[in-house]
């Protein structure tokens, strides 16, 4: 299962690690203080990320830390240009427009295809933080 960080998706993940499901996460390059804190062991909150990703800006708190440290495997991080490339592709295969924030694991996914070969993956996408008119490749 592969979801960005925030304070809701590594909640739902929590569930389906009971059922023995391998839980990633992803976020922006430009805005990766959970990476950081999960290599560290501890919080590390960054106050003012810069990325595409609105939903991910947030700094890492103490119950998404929780989630994140007790259930999360690995965070993958993505640029700025792979979030974006990724939401073109959704929309380009689906026809379905997702928020940057919930394009961060797809990206991530896309980028690192040797770790996922073979492999079932679940992603959690949403498209509820979408204005059509600011979309970052219009």
């Amino acid at each position: 299962m592969f979801t960005p960080v925030t304070s809701s998706s590594p909640k739902v993940c929590g569930r389906r690690h009971m059922f023995g499901v391998t839980i990633y996460a992803a976020e922006p390059l430009n805005a990766d203080d959970a990476a950081h804190s999960l290599k560290a062991g501890y919080i590390i909150a960054d106050d003012a990320p810069n990325t595409v990703a609105d939903g991910l800006k947030v700094p890492l708190k103490e119950l998404t830390w929780h989630f994140v440290s007790h259930f999360v495997s690995d965070i993958f991080t993505a640029t700025e240009e792979e979030i974006i490339d990724a939401m073109k592709l959704a929309w380009k295969r689906m026809k379905i427009v997702i928020e940057p924030s919930c394009a961060a694991p797809l990206a991530a996914i896309l980028k690192n295809p040797e770790v996922f070969r073979g492999k079932r993956v679940g992603v959690i996408i949403t498209g509820g933080k979408v204005d059509l008119d600011t979309l970052p490749w219009i």
